[in-house]
């Protein structure tokens, strides 16, 4: 009797272990995602750079950061089955 008490009174963890590991991954892909989309800048503001136009700023680092968010918002939805 006094088990099922101890059982029905444990903490219950509203995500499980691969929820975590997917919020870990995306985490990990946004901070890259922003990482790839620093710089570009120049330190005389009177003369152009042209890194800013750069494919890496221009398509790799918003599509790695809108992937990111797609798989946070897939850890947070996910449950087993």
């Amino acid at each position: 009797m006094e088990n099922k008490e101890q059982d029905n009174n444990k903490m219950q963890l509203a995500f499980g272990l691969v929820n975590y590991i997917l919020m870990g991954a995306g985490l990990v892909l946004l901070a890259i995602g922003y990482i790839l989309l620093a710089g570009g800048g120049s330190d005389n503001p009177n003369e152009f750079n042209p890194a800013m136009f750069d494919t890496r700023r221009l398509y790799v680092a918003p599509i790695m950061i809108v992937v990111g968010f797609v798989v946070e918002i897939v850890a947070i939805l996910y449950k087993k089955k």
